[in-house]
């Protein structure tokens, strides 16, 4: 939830607020679920819309649809705004205008008539699919992803800066070497061509006539091959490291010094020693509790066994 966004007053608003922008009560959930499933038919809708085959079919049905969505999305939109203190401060947000643009289309198409030209303001719609991003945070999933995203992103975009030179000292060499007949008019088409063979697409609009050049381009498709992981690699390393330290902890245990145990651990899981050092072991006041009672029994044991002075 956005720290600046607060409910407008007590009552019903407040609950309003706490359903709509808030994810950690039941309803709350269910209110997100419900919301990512209509927006994911909402733009399934506007996808076969633009089959032909499909709009012929089933025209009437996926305009009815549309007008379905519209009215639920600008309802929503409505409460929204009802629910905030401050609701232009939503409108100036990027979900804010997402959801503003996303009903639009529709209401001016019936609103101003002759307009006719703002149907293709309609592909705006498929914007919806951008709240999702918001919506899905409430999933401990996504949240070690978006941190694996975060730690990684200076070394994925060292990586490209560096792959990117790689391209333009190749496309500069096959400037020289090739002939603006084969395709390679300039340096920003050459860099074209080299990005196209390092990712081994191959179009095959641009194609090297001499034999260095091919060689060229041999070595820079080897490369694209070998380099093509590096960050697949570093966003998995940063998911691992997420994943451990959302499980695991780092304090050393104060018995023999192990480190990473699961958070939840209570104990060492090679000697033993109570992990909590802020609270005492419950088990170490069991066994005092069960070393006095076990004195408490000896204690009565010998009283009862001790000779009884008789009477004289």
């Amino acid at each position: 939830m956005n720290l600046s966004l607060k409910p407008g007053a007590e009552g019903l608003r407040a609950q309003l607020f706490h359903i709509i922008f808030e994810s950690d009560t039941p309803g709350a959930k269910a209110f997100d679920i419900g919301l990512i499933l209509a927006i994911l038919l909402s733009v399934g809708v506007i996808l076969l819309d633009s089959v032909e085959a499909y709009a012929e079919r089933y025209g009437m049905l996926f305009y009815v649809l549309e007008w379905i969505f519209t009215i639920l999305f600008s309802i929503e939109l409505v409460l929204r705004l009802y629910c905030l203190e401050r609701p232009t401060l939503y409108l100036k947000s990027f979900y804010g205008i997402v959801d503003l643009i996303a009903i639009l289309p529709t209401w001016l198409v019936l609103l101003i008539p002759g307009a006719h030209g703002l149907v293709i303001v309609r592909i705006l719609r498929v914007l919806r699919i951008f709240r999702i991003l918001r919506l899905m945070e409430f999933v401990g999933e996504a949240r070690l992803l978006i941190d694996a995203l975060k730690r990684s992103l200076r070394q994925i975009l060292l990586f490209f800066f560096s792959i990117f030179m790689v391209v333009t000292l190749f496309a500069a060499l096959m400037y020289v070497i090739e002939s603006p007949e084969a395709g390679f008019t300039s340096i920003p088409m050459s860099i074209y061509w080299a990005i196209v063979s390092m990712t081994t697409v191959g179009y095959g609009d641009i194609v090297p006539a001499t034999p260095l050049g091919k060689s060229i381009t041999v070595v820079l498709m080897l490369l694209g091959y070998s380099i093509i992981a590096v960050p697949t690699g570093v966003f998995s390393a940063q998911v691992i490291r997420s994943i451990r330290e959302d499980r695991y902890s780092e304090e050393a245990c104060p018995g023999c010094g192990h480190e990473r145990h699961e958070k939840r651990a209570y104990y060492c899981l090679r000697c033993g020693t109570w992990l909590d050092e802020h609270s005492e072991d419950p088990r170490k006041k069991e066994e005092e509790k069960k070393e006095e009672k076990k004195k408490d029994d000896n204690g009565d044991d010998t009283d009862k066994n001790a000779p009884q002075d008789s009477d004289t």
